[in-house]
């Protein structure tokens, strides 16, 4: 019940966060730990991960995502947990996400909310106009993208997770950061991973 509770509500965050309102160079890790299991939600700008944020033109830009998928499949390579933990992969799955993947339904519920708000009134052109313009400033540079990866992990002895080293920053030279938030037995806590310091202390969180 713990884990559900703490997947539905990462998973709640994660859907509902606009990809256009993410900052370059930052992205997010959510953890629960429940008892054997440890599940880790990252959510990380198309940018960080291969350099840019437009959905793939070219052949070039597949394989980067490509590559960049069977990279982050890989979670025990990117965050690094402390051996005497005996961690180990039970599954791990990564998708990548456009703008428009993820917000098309959210912009259909409110197309359809807008049309039967103004049923029974006019438009005028001027507010026509407005509205063409900023539909096209806001698709004109391609929309945003954002990988998004899931992993349930199994360790052995979950209170020897002392600290998590970052290899991920190594992997991914445009990552700066990474929002941590963890979820256990002894509560939610937040942390900041930098570049700088690419290790997650958890003495006494777990």
């Amino acid at each position: 019940a713990f884990l559900a509770a703490s997947c539905f509500a990462a998973s709640a965050h994660a859907e509902s966060r606009e990809l256009g309102a993410h900052e370059h160079g930052r992205g997010a890790l959510n953890i629960a730990v429940e008892n054997y299991t440890v599940l880790m939600e990252l959510e990380a700008p198309g940018a960080d991960i291969v350099g840019f944020e437009h959905p793939a033109e070219s052949e070039e830009d597949r394989a980067a995502i490509e590559a960049a998928i069977v990279t982050l499949e890989q979670p025990l390579a990117l965050f690094v947990p402390a051996e005497a933990a005996g961690c180990a992969v039970n599954s791990a799955s990564v998708r990548l996400l456009t703008e428009d993947e993820d917000n098309d339904e959210h912009d259909h519920e409110k197309h359809d909310h807008d049309e039967e708000k103004h049923a029974d009134h006019d438009h005028d052109e001027h507010d026509h106009d407005k509205h063409d313009h900023e539909e096209h400033a806001d698709h004109e540079d391609g929309g945003h993208t954002e990988f998004r990866a899931e992993y349930e992990l199994n360790c052995a002895d979950p209170s020897a997770l002392s600290v998590i080293d970052f290899a991920y920053f190594a992997r991914f030279p445009n990552a700066e950061g990474l929002a941590v938030q963890l979820i256990s037995g002894k509560g939610a806590k937040g942390f900041e991973v930098e570049r700088a310091g690419p290790r997650l202390d958890l003495s006494g969180a777990i």
